[in-house]
């Protein structure tokens, strides 16, 4: 008896993607496995090299998927912008090429939607991190709210971790809603920047509990990450630790408080 296979008519899996077209067929492989299926799958290209294009059109014939490409290298932001702008469903699953969903990721996926068409406030899920972000109200199914505040009894700049681009489902408004993702930074600036956008205009977001429950992030040394960490953020040793956190603490409030970022 073959496996019911499990359709999000609702969804788009929108990947973005960049030189790693082995990640990308593995991320494409394992939904297929499962027999969990999409209305509409988006792969978004980031100016790959020709070979990597090249095998993306060979994945076609095997995963159909709508692919979406650039001239030139332009950065995460306009990555996931283009990439959104395609997507023409209510809900979009966003997720890098280099993670890889494990089979509990379908019921949890079915509860995240469950949880967005009930929860009208909710803009989105969120399925993995690593790090527990720091103020959470359980709810159900392994999910919980997050909850922020600015004030100090909510202590710590960890608590500015609200969005996140790790794998998550999000409305299709999202662009309109906490404005487009700012193109040519580096990817942690990007992140970083709308990180702040939807804090300061109040998204509301669930958090998975287990958070590396649901998928793996695999990166192979013949295509490694492609995020590129300075020793100011990689650092363990203590004084440069004790630093760090220092000035994210006090950056982060500060960027809160005076600054604007879409």
């Amino acid at each position: 008896m073959m496996p019911i296979t499990q359709t999000f008519e609702e969804v788009t899996l929108l990947i973005t993607h960049y030189n790693r077209s082995n990640s990308l067929e593995r991320l494409l492989r394992t939904f297929k496995q499962q027999n969990c299926s999409f209305q509409d799958i988006v792969v978004s290209d980031d100016g790959s090299k020709t070979a990597h294009l090249d095998k993306l059109k060979e994945l076609q014939v095997v995963y159909p998927f709508r692919l979406i490409t650039t001239d030139k290298n332009q950065g995460l932001g306009n990555n996931i912008n283009k990439g959104q702008d395609a997507v023409k469903t209510p809900y979009t699953l966003y997720i890098q090429e280099d993670f890889v969903p494990k089979p509990i990721f379908i019921n949890t996926l079915r509860n995240a939607l469950g949880f967005m068409e009930e929860k009208n406030e909710l803009d989105m899920v969120r399925f993995y991190a690593y790090f527990k972000y720091p103020y959470l109200k359980p709810l159900k199914n392994g999910f919980s709210e997050m909850l922020f505040s600015p004030w100090p009894w909510y202590w710590g700049y960890q608590k500015f971790y609200y969005y996140s681009d790790h794998p998550h489902l999000r409305r299709n408004n999202f662009l309109e809603k906490f404005g487009r993702y700012p193109e040519g930074l580096k990817g942690d600036v990007t992140e970083y920047r709308m990180m702040m956008s939807f804090i300061q205009k109040k998204g509301k977001a669930l958090f998975y509990e287990d958070f590396q429950g649901l998928f793996d992030q695999e990166n192979s040394f013949a295509e490694p990450s492609t995020m590129k960490r300075n020793y100011w953020r990689e650092s363990e040793q203590p004084l440069v630790t004790a630093a760090r956190h220092l000035y994210r603490h006090l950056r982060f409030n500060l960027d809160f408080h005076f600054s604007r970022f879409a």
